[in-house]
């Protein structure tokens, strides 16, 4: 087991537009879910306009990301599954797969992409049950069907075998796939990942209860997406506006997430770059970096110190950096 951290202090933070990150609202209160419960099965959007509003939010937060080289819907079980393929350096490593978190889809990367297409091609993906261009039409009622429509998108790409990097609720995707079908997993880099290594602190799951309530206003999701981005501001800005507007506009219908485990992550026989800031909000860092640290058989453990929650925008370059040296290695 490698324990390290970067050299040197803390790079500036970067654009404010990938200061938040969808792990934001990773937490959903039981209390919450129960009042706002509708019969619908399948996540869905509160109305024809906040679809609208989303989708307006959606392509104006995609204007910063380079152009694609392919867009595909990909049918599984569960439902449609939006997937952009970028081209890559040649030769690379092997195709990424980066998992968003809540309520952000894909756009949250832009910043992410120019420095991860140096390592070789990227998929993106938006992730089923969330807001974003993917489409439920089944129940996802567990664990096991969260990793099953994963999956399934997997196995339709070209590649036999790929390098997830999860960001948030996303690393908890990643890191779920790997314990119940890891058939196409070369790899995992989780970047501050949600239960996985320890659950959200109590704190910051009260302050999520307001923010997951739509009709409330927009200012007290703004308020929670800052906290959870280390105060930076959120206002106006078009990955924050997206994240928001989803907060607002769908209505998730996913099982709570179960903490991994470090008996399940004591199972995992791919290599793992766990990165974890120092100044999260979405769990304990200290906790989770002691967990990593003694779970994970064939892992290493990066610590950012001065990392918020939305490090994948303030440390876009060590980020790819990082998973470059970690790839090479193997």
């Amino acid at each position: 087991m490698e324990d390290v951290q970067p050299d040197g202090p803390a790079a500036p933070r970067r654009r404010r537009a990938l200061k938040v990150i969808g792990g934001v609202v990773a937490v959903m209160v039981v209390a919450v879910a129960f009042l706002l419960r509708q019969p619908s099965p399948v996540g869905h959007w509160n109305s024809a306009a906040d679809r609208a509003d989303f989708m307006a939010a959606y392509d104006r937060a995609m204007a910063d990301m380079p152009r694609a080289a392919e867009t595909i819907d990909v049918r599984t079980d569960f439902g449609f599954v939006r997937v952009y393929r970028y081209t890559g350096a040649s030769g690379g490593a092997g195709a990424l797969v980066l998992l968003p978190g809540r309520a952000s889809a894909s756009p949250v990367w832009a910043g992410n992409l120019p420095h991860l297409l140096k390592i070789g091609d990227v998929y993106t993906i938006d992730l089923l049950g969330e807001p974003g261009k993917s489409v439920q039409e089944a129940p996802i009622t567990s664990d096991a069907d969260q990793a099953a429509w994963l999956d399934q998108v997997l196995a339709r790409l070209p590649e036999e075998s790929f390098h997830l990097v999860g960001l948030s609720i996303g690393g908890w995707t990643a890191a779920n796939l790997a314990v119940h079908r890891p058939r196409h997993v070369a790899t995992l880099t989780l970047l501050d990942p949600v239960y996985t290594f320890s659950d959200i602190p109590a704190g910051t799951a009260v302050r999520a209860i307001p923010a997951s309530v739509p009709w409330l206003p927009k200012s007290w999701r703004d308020s929670f997406n800052s906290y959870t981005a280390g105060g930076a501001p959120v206002e106006d800005v078009p990955v924050a506006d997206l994240i928001e507007s989803g907060m607002r506009a769908y209505t998730l219908k996913l099982p709570q997430p179960s903490l991994i485990g470090e008996q399940a992550l004591g199972g995992l026989t791919m290599p793992v770059l766990a990165i974890l800031a120092g100044k999260s909000v979405m769990h304990d860092p200290g906790v989770s970096r002691e967990v990593a640290g003694r779970a994970l058989r064939n892992g290493t453990v990066k610590v950012y110190p001065d990392a918020s929650h939305a490090l994948s925008g303030e440390h876009p370059e060590e980020i790819a950096a990082d998973l470059a040296a970690f790839l090479d290695a193997r």
